[in-house]
């Protein structure tokens, strides 16, 4: 994969050097969705984390998609991991176009906390029914938190009622977001 990567005009040493070169390298895109199956979970994991950057989104979106939906992603901590990642990926190549897909992908349970970030991702947004979606998922502990976060972000009153009830949470930081959340709003 290195030396593909370098044929593309991107000579370094990890794919994590890539991520962190801060070039906008839209030729290795392919060259890391390539490699992306036939990898090890850490090595996956970076090849996910250099794909989280907006110019990889009209290639990297379906793979990544599929990725978080496989099964079996290992149950055990890098596997995990990985999952979380792709999840932050989906956020960063956040598409509307992609909005149901995404949707299904937040209810699923089985996906954990790898949901959490998905989830952010609905501040991206320019659909109004994204408020409604992260209205209920107010109710989801595993993900409630993001989506205070998310509608923070989006500003809509709609939320307010949902907001509120999130100011008596158990987790301080989720408090502290709601309680932001509502100072936002319109």
């Amino acid at each position: 994969m290195l030396s593909e990567l370098a044929d593309a005009g991107y000579p370094v040493a990890s794919v994590s050097d890539l991520r962190n070169s801060g070039l906008r390298y839209e030729a290795a895109v392919p060259v890391l969705l390539k490699w992306l199956p036939k990898v090890a979970l850490r090595e996956m994991e970076s090849i996910v984390r250099a794909l989280s950057v907006p110019w990889a989104k009209s290639q990297a979106l379906d793979p990544l998609i599929a990725l978080f939906q496989a099964d079996p992603v290992p149950s055990d901590a890098m596997g995990e991991l990985l999952r979380w990642a792709v999840g932050n990926a989906l956020e960063v190549l956040w598409d509307d176009t992609r909005f149901d897909e995404l949707v299904a992908l937040t209810k699923d349970k089985r996906f954990g906390k790898a949901r959490e970030m998905v989830v952010l991702g609905f501040r991206r947004s320019k659909l109004p029914k994204a408020v409604d979606v992260l209205i209920r998922h107010l109710d989801d502990p595993e993900v409630s938190g993001h989506a205070v976060i998310a509608l923070g972000k989006l500003r809509d009153p709609r939320a307010r009622a949902g907001l509120e009830s999130m100011t008596s949470d158990q987790r301080t930081w989720v408090r502290k977001a709601a309680e932001t959340a509502l100072s936002r709003l319109r």
